[in-house]
């Protein structure tokens, strides 16, 4: 197993939703996976985990220059400068990953020299967007990063939507909310009154923004712990490894990471990836001691 010093103990939530969501995506289940069985056998890293470590990397690079209010002072320039970086990082990152198993609108984009977006509303915007939620020092901040993020390719409303909702929840868990306070934000953005009962044995895959990201909000609602909020997120089929990845992205905020299943999920990472994952957990590290 990975050593305890390998994984950061932020910014893998993501990434290990993906791992253990990877080996039902084509063959759903319509219930909760045991903890003893995540991120084992044929479970591997797939184009979430590529392109969360993508945004991450193409954030870090521009917030690395802008100053601390750039979303408040200089808004229109800073969100020039982010997306330029955050598309070389998803072009970067996607093309030394060719087959992570991307869409094939985002590939055709990946592997042309164009770098307009396409105006997307598939959930590719919200599965990479965590740590646009990290990051921020507001939820403005978070919102207007995540939009960035999100409009380089995914710049259909529902597609921007999704980010924001997700990144809007992160942040929301990191300074203090609860449940309560992630259920009232994101809300605004859709209707989350269902359980994950009431559409278990109905639900289908679905790629989009409006039909998988309100689906991965309550999976972290209902889940009591990392592992149950990954576990509810794959029981009710669907798209498995990015509705993990989007629910294991908030659940990490509150809930621990069990120790065995992220060091399972550490030595399935490509080394190019873990490193990223060191270097964005370092950057959150510093921006809290600045």
């Amino acid at each position: 197993m990975a050593s305890m010093k390998t994984y950061p103990d932020k910014m893998l939530g993501a990434i290990a939703g993906d791992t253990i969501g990877s080996v039902y995506e084509w063959h759903n289940i319509k219930y909760k996976p045991a903890a003893d069985t995540m991120a084992q056998g044929k479970a591997r890293f797939t184009d979430d985990s590529v392109m969360t470590c993508a945004v991450a990397d193409g954030i870090m690079r521009a917030l690395s220059r802008l100053p601390d209010d750039w979303y408040l002072s200089g808004r229109e320039e800073g969100g020039r400068l982010l997306m330029r970086e955050i598309v070389t990082s998803l072009k970067t990152y996607g093309r030394r990953f060719p087959r992570a198993g991307y869409g094939a609108s985002f590939c055709r984009w990946l592997i042309s020299e164009d770098t307009e977006p396409y105006n997307s509303w598939g959930n590719g915007s919200a599965m990479r967007v965590s740590f646009a939620g990290w990051a921020a020092r507001s939820l403005e901040e978070a919102e207007a990063l995540a939009t960035y993020s999100a409009a380089v390719t995914h710049n259909h409303p529902e597609g921007i939507k999704g980010a924001k909702a997700v990144a809007g929840s992160i942040f929301t868990l990191r300074n203090s909310g609860n449940k309560d306070d992630v259920r009232r934000y994101a809300s605004q953005y859709y209707d989350l009154g269902f359980t994950l009962g009431d559409i278990r044995e109905s639900y289908t895959f679905d790629v989009s923004c409006q039909g998988s990201v309100p689906q991965a909000i309550v999976a972290f609602l209902t889940g009591n712990s990392f592992v149950d909020v990954v576990a509810e997120a794959i029981s009710i089929g669907g798209d498995s490894d990015t509705l993990a990845a989007m629910a294991g992205s908030m659940a990490e905020v509150i809930y621990p990471i069990p120790d065995d299943i992220a060091g399972r999920v550490a030595e399935r990472l490509d080394p190019y990836l873990l490193r990223t994952v060191q270097n964005a957990a370092a950057f959150l590290e510093g921006k809290q001691e600045a």
